[in-house]
């Protein structure tokens, strides 16, 4: 196995930012914001970075077959995705596992299909990320191969899916938010992304309800943005045509993830209001773009580099041990305060 060594180059063009910057970071002189030092350290992990990259084996682990990965989209940076998948790969590669990804088109999700060039005898594991069809989900269920899903569709702790499971844990997070909110003045407030999408969708949406109404405050879609995944959420004008059906903006909105709430920022903005002043806004995952924009996003961080060791150490458990019981597995999740609630 050849190991690229990450230098401080990388990390800048990762981040964005000058060598200069990201070299005061690690070598500790200059002056440089904490929210941006935040973001450099947490890339540096992402990437493998000197201190923060495990210990690599002298010798390459025995080859133990490959593990499909199967998604709707591409991993994004706006998204946990891409850090989770950064750490999985490193860990189950050096249990002597290989990767292939798969992007399941629109037609193999309605037809319940593989991709033609997955070839299921040469498959050791599979991995699901960003892909929430319940009945697609099922089939891959039936395959009889080990199996792990990285979250799910909207309904899926109603059933008992027949396979291991890892999440983040979403209700907690989102209820500190909500409450954090409702503490410093706003009275109406509401959500915005597809709470059908998948299962962290619709928990932080019902945890987000279920706030209001335990504080005695209106529950009402009225103020809520919740058209499907596949709308136009980038498009700051059509986020305020969504705006503009709205009784009045509300004090307040909870947002699915951090993109989302990013785009309405941008869309807020456009229509002359302040963030916080006139509306605050709280999103979710933690990414490094919500410490950068302006002002600074409120989020819960997610701790994705630790959930893509857990899911490749779940998949190899379950590869060599395929009668034990599945299991279900959550990571805590954490509030983070910062510009743009009040």
């Amino acid at each position: 196995m050849v190991i690229k060594r990450v230098t401080v180059s990388d990390i800048a063009k990762a981040c964005g930012l000058s060598r200069n910057t990201v070299s005061k970071v690690f070598n500790g002189r200059g002056s440089v914001p904490e929210s941006t030092k935040q973001f450099i350290l947490q890339k540096a992990q992402e990437l493998g970075y000197g201190v923060f990259s495990e210990s690599i084996p002298s010798k390459p682990a025995e080859n133990r077959g490959s593990i499909a990965v199967l998604t709707q989209q591409k991993m994004l940076s706006h998204n946990f995705g891409t850090s989770f998948m950064t750490s999985f790969t490193n860990h189950i590669s050096r249990l002597g596992y290989f990767i292939k990804t798969y992007e399941i088109s629109r037609d193999e999700i309605a037809q319940q299909k593989l991709p033609p060039h997955l070839l299921l005898k040469d498959t050791a594991g599979i991995l699901t990320i960003e892909l929430f069809d319940r009945e697609y989900q099922n089939m891959v269920c039936s395959l009889g191969i080990p199996c792990v899903f990285i979250d799910g569709y909207a309904h899926i702790m109603r059933t008992v899916p027949k396979c291991d499971y890892v999440s983040m844990e979403n209700t907690a997070s989102i209820n500190v938010l909500t409450q954090h909110l409702i503490n410093t003045g706003a009275k109406t407030i509401g959500f915005v992304g597809d709470k059908e999408h998948c299962s962290s969708f619709y928990l932080r949406w019902l945890s987000c309800s279920n706030a209001l109404w335990l504080s005695g405050l209106p529950v009402s879609d009225l103020y809520s943005i919740l058209e499907p995944d596949n709308s136009p959420y980038g498009d700051p004008d059509w986020l305020n045509t969504q705006l503009d059906r709205m009784p009045h903006i509300p004090d307040a909105f909870v947002c699915a993830n951090d993109y989302l709430a990013i785009q309405l920022m941008i869309a807020l903005k456009r229509r002359g209001l302040s963030v916080p002043n006139d509306v605050m806004i709280t999103g979710f995952d933690g990414s490094p773009e919500s410490a950068v924009i302006d002002p600074p996003l409120t989020t819960a961080q997610i701790p994705s580099v630790e959930m893509g060791r857990s899911a490749a150490e779940l998949l190899h458990m379950r590869i060599n041990n395929t009668s034990a019981p599945f299991a279900i597995v959550q990571f805590k999740t954490t509030p983070i305060f910062r510009g743009s609630t009040r």
